[in-house]
C-alpha cells in the first residue's frame, strides 16, 4: 500500500465520507453508518478504519502502516469537536464504542467493546457530568469487564463469578439493586482480578486502551469461532474486517434510556409487521447477549407474548413513533427488510446499525414475493434475494398437529422447524456425536459464538435464556436450525449433565422434540410432517422457471425419489444408477449368481431372472415422468461390491446361494482389487460381461415400448455407458445396444426412439471427447469421478484429510462439494468445446453431487451446458441457482 492510502473514514453530524457503495472498504457496519448519516438520521459521530487496512496489518505480521495514528487523532479530535467532548479529558471525557464490521453480516463472531475512554478519573468527569454516580460507575465495570475479557484475555466468568458473590452478600439479585457505592467495590475487585491474572493493572491511559481494542478487533477476524462462520457461509478470509470506533450514546442513564433491537419485518414469517425488543435502562450488549430478558416494541407482540412489562409503544410512545418513521425511510432506502439497532439516552433516538437483516428461508420468500407487489423491487431481485441453499429449510418435516404432544416446556419460537434427537450440553460433544450419526438437540443457558460448530452439528438448538435476537436465535435462522430460546422453567446442569423441568430430570442422551415454529418443548420423539410447498415458493419457483435457461433434473432410481423429484419440478432424470436397484433383498441372491458363475450360460440363467424385475423399475420411472428424458446408467461398480463381507456374511449367503462356503470365499478373493475404484468397473464390464450391458437394455427397451402404450406418450430413453476412456470401448458396446434394440423392435413390432451417450468421468475421456462424440449422442459430466481421477483422490477416504488443507488455507473449498472450476472445471470445458464442434446439438448435461451446488451451477451456465442433474431434494436449489445463474449471465 502506498503512503497517501486513506484508512480512515468519518461518518455522523448529517455527513460522512464514505456510502453504502463503499461496503467493500468499509464493511457493512461502516458503509450503513455513512449511509444513515447522509440520509440526516440521528448517529453518533465516529470514524471507519477501512478492511484494507486488515488486510495489510496481517500482510505486515500484524503491524500497523505508516500514517494510520495520525488519521485516527484527527478523526478522534473531530468526533470529540462533535459532542463537545475530549477523549481522556478528565473533566468532559469522550467516551467511544469499538465495533468490527465485515462487508458479510457475521453476527456476533467478532469482538465488540464499550465505554472505551473510562479510567479512574474520567469515570469521575462521567459522574459529574451526567450527574449520575451510579450509571458511571455502572459504565466503567462494564468497561472492565468487557475489556478484559475482549483485549486482556481474562474470561467472563471472572467478572460474572465477583459480581454474583457481591450481591449474595448484600442480598439482592438485580444489577438495577447496587449503588454507585456498590459499583465501586465492584470495580475495585475486578481490577485485582485483573491483576492477579496478569501480573500488571488494568490499563488506565485511555490511547492505550483504544489500540488494544482496535488489535483486538482486527485480531477477532482470525479467531475459532469467525473462521468457522467464513468456512459455513463461504466467506473468503482475504476480505477482512473494518473497525468502527463511535461516540457512546447511553440507554443506562435512567428510565427515560433505553436500547433495542428490531426488524422491519419479521425475521421469522415474512410478515409485514414491526418485530423487535428493548430494554430500558440498559447497554445493547444486555438485548443480545440473552442476560436480561427483554421487553416487546409493540403492544401487539407484548399481548401475543402475554408479558406484563410495558412495551416501547406506551413506555417510550414519542421515541417509539420517530423509531417507526425511520424504519419505513430505511426500508424503502434499501428496499430491503433492514435489521437495526438503536439507542435511547435521556428520551434522543440515536441509530447505532443498520443492515439488511437474517431471516429465515420462508420469511425471505414472503418478503420477497410480497416486496415485489409492493413494487419495491422486480422479479428479478427477487429472484436474486434467496439463497438458493436457504430453501432446504422449507423442505423438511414439521410435526404432525394431530400427534399426542407432551409439552415439557415453552420457550420463544426463535427459528421455525422442528427435530427431535438426543440432549447434549456442550457443542464438542454435539459435534462427534453428529459425526458418529446421532441427532442430537444442543441444550445450553444461552448459545455463545464459540458454540458454532455445535449448533451447525445439532438437529435443533434449546436455550433457557434470551430473547428472539439473542445469538442462539439469530444463528439458528441464518442455518436453517430450529431454535426454541428463554425457555426459562428449565433448569441446566452442566456438570452433572441434566435439565430439570418442573422437578423432573432429563439426561444427557435423553430424546425431546424441539418445535420453533411455537416454541414448544416435547418428549420424546413426535411424528413429523412433510412440507406442503405452495404460495410464495411456487410464486418465486415460477418466476425463477421463467428467467433460467439450463433444465434441472434429478438423481433417482426408485419410485419414491422420481415422485419427490416430479414434486419439486424435476423436468426429468438425469442419472438412474441401476446398480442401486440390484441390492433389492428380492433379487440381491440372483445377482450374486450371476456374478459368482464362471461362463456366459451360467451368468445368463440369473440375469433372465433380474431381466423382468428391471425391465418393471424402468416401466413405473418412465410412467411417472410421463415422456420426460430418463437418463439409465448401466452397471457401473465393481462386481465385489454386491458379494458378501465378513466370515458370518459369507456362511449365510453361501447357504441361501446352495454353495460351499470355501468355495465363495475363494470366489470373492478372485474378485477382490487393491483399487476397485480405478479397476473392474464401468463399461469394462459391458466388455467382459457383454450379457450384462444387453440385459439391461433389453429391460430398458421393453419398459419404454410398455409405458407408452400405457400412457400414449413416446418414451425416449438415454441409455448412458459409463467411464470410458476411448471411442473404441463405446463403439464395441454401442453395437451392441443398437443390436438389442433391433431384435426389441422386430420381437414387439413397434419403433423405439432412443439415444446413446456416455459419462465423461475421466480426464482421458474429457480430452478424447471430440472423437467420443462421433459415437455419443450426449454427454453427461460424472464429476465425483472426474474429481477423483483428475486429483488422484478417493472421494471416501477425503475427508481425513482435507480438512487439513482447507485449515491450512491450500484450498477454499472440498472440491468434491463444490466443484473445482479451475482444474476439473477446465476438463469439463475442454470436453464441451471439443464435444460440440463434432456434434453440434450434443446435449451436454452434469450430473454429480455438484448438480445441486449454486457455485457449480453457476460455472454450468458459464459452459451452456443443457441441463444440471442433482438429488430430489435439491431440485428446487437447483432450479433458483439456475435462475440466478442465468440473469448474472445477462
Amino acid at each position: 500500500m502506498s503512503q497517501s492510502t486513506k484508512w480512515v473514514y468519518s461518518f455522523g453530524d448529517g455527513k460522512a465520507e464514505g456510502s453504502a457503495a463503499m461496503r467493500n472498504l468499509l464493511g457493512g457496519k461502516g458503509a450503513n453508518l455513512a449511509e444513515m448519516s447522509n440520509l440526516g438520521l440521528p448517529v453518533p459521530p465516529g470514524f471507519t478504519i477501512t478492511t484494507e487496512l486488515c488486510t495489510a496489518y496481517y500482510a505486515n505480521d500484524r503491524q500497523y502502516p505508516e500514517g494510520l495514528r495520525g488519521e485516527v487523532e484527527t478523526a478522534l479530535a473531530d468526533v470529540g469537536r462533535a459532542v463537545g467532548a475530549s477523549f481522556g479529558d478528565p473533566a468532559r471525557p469522550l467516551l467511544v464504542s469499538v465495533r468490527s464490521g465485515a462487508r458479510a453480516s457475521m453476527p456476533g463472531m467478532m469482538d465488540t467493546v464499550l465505554n472505551l475512554g473510562l479510567n479512574d478519573e474520567t469515570v469521575e468527569g462521567l459522574a459529574r457530568n451526567s450527574n449520575d454516580p451510579r450509571f458511571a460507575y455502572d459504565s466503567y465495570r462494564r468497561f472492565i469487564q468487557m475489556y478484559s475479557d475482549v483485549v486482556l484475555g481474562v474470561e467472563h466468568h471472572n467478572f460474572e463469578e465477583i459480581l454474583e458473590y457481591f450481591k449474595e452478600d448484600l442480598g439482592v439479585s438485580l444489577d438495577t439493586e447496587l449503588s454507585a457505592n456498590d459499583w465501586k467495590e465492584v470495580i475495585a475487585r475486578y481490577k485485582k482480578r485483573v491483576e492477579e491474572e496478569l501480573g500488571e493493572p488494568f490499563p488506565q491511559d485511555v490511547t492505550a486502551q483504544l489500540w488494544g481494542a482496535i488489535g483486538a478487533v482486527f485480531g477477532s477476524w482470525r479467531n475459532a469461532r469467525a473462521e468457522t462462520y467464513r468456512r459455513l457461509h463461504n466467506i473468503p478470509e482475504s476480505w477482512g474486517t473494518a473497525v468502527n470506533v463511535q461516540a457512546m450514546v447511553f440507554g443506562n442513564m435512567g428510565d427515560t434510556s433505553a436500547t433495542g433491537v428490531a426488524f422491519t419485518r419479521n425475521p421469522s414469517t415474512g410478515e409485514f409487521a414491526l418485530y423487535g425488543e428493548f430494554l430500558v435502562n440498559a447497554q445493547g450488549e444486555d438485548v443480545v447477549a440473552g442476560i436480561r430478558t427483554p421487553q416487546s416494541l409493540t403492544e401487539i407482540s407484548r399481548i401475543a407474548a402475554k408479558d406484563t412489562k410495558p412495551s416501547m409503544e406506551k413506555a417510550l410512545p414519542e421515541v417509539f413513533a420517530e423509531l417507526v418513521a425511520v424504519f419505513d425511510r430505511l426500508e424503502k432506502h434499501y428496499r430491503d427488510m433492514q435489521d437495526v439497532e438503536f439507542t435511547v439516552q435521556e428520551g434522543k433516538l440515536w441509530m447505532l446499525q443498520c443492515r439488511s437483516g437474517k431471516r429465515t428461508a420462508r420469511a425471505a420468500l414472503k418478503m420477497a414475493v410480497d416486496m415485489v407487489a409492493e413494487g419495491l423491487i422486480t422479479e428479478e431481485e427477487a429472484i436474486a434475494r434467496i439463497e438458493p441453499q436457504s430453501l432446504d429449510q422449507l423442505l423438511h418435516p414439521t410435526l404432525d398437529p394431530n400427534a399426542p404432544r407432551d409439552v415439557l416446556a415453552s420457550g420463544l419460537p426463535a427459528s421455525p422447524g422442528a427435530a427431535s434427537g438426543e440432549i447434549v450440553f456442550n457443542s464438542d460433544e454435539a459435534q462427534a456425536l453428529a459425526q458418529a450419526g446421532h441427532q442430537v438437540i444442543l441444550v445450553r443457558i444461552e448459545t455463545s459464538p464459540e458454540d458454532i460448530h455445535g449448533m451447525h452439528s445439532a438437529a435443533a438448538i434449546l436455550t433457557t435464556r434470551g430473547g428472539m435476537t439473542s445469538h442462539a436465535a439469530v444463528v439458528a435462522r441464518g442455518m436453517g436450525r430450529p431454535c426454541v430460546s428463554g425457555a426459562g422453567t428449565i433448569r441446566i446442569d452442566y456438570k452433572a449433565e441434566t435439565m430439570t423441568i418442573m422437578g423432573e430430570v432429563f439426561a444427557r442422551g435423553d430424546v425431546i422434540t424441539v418445535d420453533g415454529s411455537t416454541g414448544q418443548v416435547l418428549r420424546g420423539l413426535v411424528p413429523m410432517l412433510q412440507p406442503e410447498l405452495s404460495g410464495d415458493f411456487g410464486t418465486l419457483m415460477g418466476w425463477a422457471d421463467r428467467y433460467r435457461r439450463m433444465k434441472v433434473r434429478a438423481n433417482a432410481e426408485t419410485p419414491l425419489d422420481a415422485e419427490t423429484a416430479r414434486k419439486f419440478g424435476a423436468e426429468g432424470i438425469g442419472l438412474c444408477r441401476t446398480e442401486h436397484m440390484f441390492f433389492d433383498e428380492t433379487r440381491i441372491a440372483a445377482v450374486r449368481q450371476m456374478i459368482l458363475a464362471h461362463d456366459v450360460q451360467g451368468r445368463r440363467a440369473p440375469l433372465a431372472q433380474i431381466l423382468p424385475m428391471q425391465r418393471d423399475d424402468f416401466r413405473r420411472l418412465f410412467l411417472i415422468m410421463k415422456g420426460l428424458p430418463v437418463t439409465i446408467r448401466l452397471l457401473d461398480p465393481p462386481l465385489h461390491e454386491f458379494l458378501p463381507k465378513g466370515h458370518e456374511e459369507i456362511a449365510l449367503v453361501a447357504e441361501t446361494l446352495n454353495m460351499p462356503a470355501d468355495e465363495l470365499s475363494k470366489r470373492i478373493h478372485e474378485l477382490a482389487e487393491s483399487n476397485p475404484m480405478l479397476g473392474h468397473r464401468g463399461c469394462r464390464l459391458g466388455i467382459s460381461y457383454p450379457e450384462i450391458y444387453e440385459m439391461q437394455a433389453r429391460a430398458i427397451f421393453e419398459a419404454a415400448l410398455l409405458a407408452a402404450e400405457e400412457t400414449g406418450e413416446p418414451v425416449i430413453p438415454e441409455v448412458m455407458i459409463p467411464l470410458v476412456s476411448m471411442k473404441a470401448e463405446l463403439d464395441l458396446l454401442k453395437g451392441k445396444i443398437v443390436a438389442v434394440a433391433a431384435e426389441v423392435e422386430a420381437e414387439k413390432g413397434a419403433k423405439l426412439t432412443y439415444s446413446i451417450g456416455t459419462m465423461i468421468e475421466l480426464p482421458r475421456a474429457a480430452l478424447l471427447a471430440g472423437e467420443i462424440a462421433e459415437t455419443a449422442e450426449f454427454f453427461s459430466f460424472g464429476t465425483n469421478d472426474l474429481t477423483q481421477t483428475t486429483y488422484g483422490i478417493s472421494r471416501d477416504d477425503s475427508s481425513r484429510f482435507l480438512g487439513d488443507y482447507m485449515q491450512q488455507k491450500l484450498i477454499e473449498q472440498d472440491p468434491f462439494i463444490s466443484l473445482d472450476t479451475r482444474g476439473v472445471g477446465e476438463l469439463v470445458k475442454i470436453a464441451a468445446e471439443r464435444g460440440r464442434v463434432t456434434r453440434a446439438d450434443i446435449k451436454l448435461g452434469i450430473c454429480g453431487e455438484h448438480g445441486g451446488d449454486p457455485a457449480s451451477i453457476s460455472f454450468c451456465e458459464s459452459l451452456g451446458l443443457t441441463y444440471v442433474s442433482c438429488s430430489p431434494y435439491r431440485v428446487p436449489i437447483a432450479r433458483l441457482a439456475a435462475a440466478q445463474a442465468a440473469l448474472a449471465a445477462r
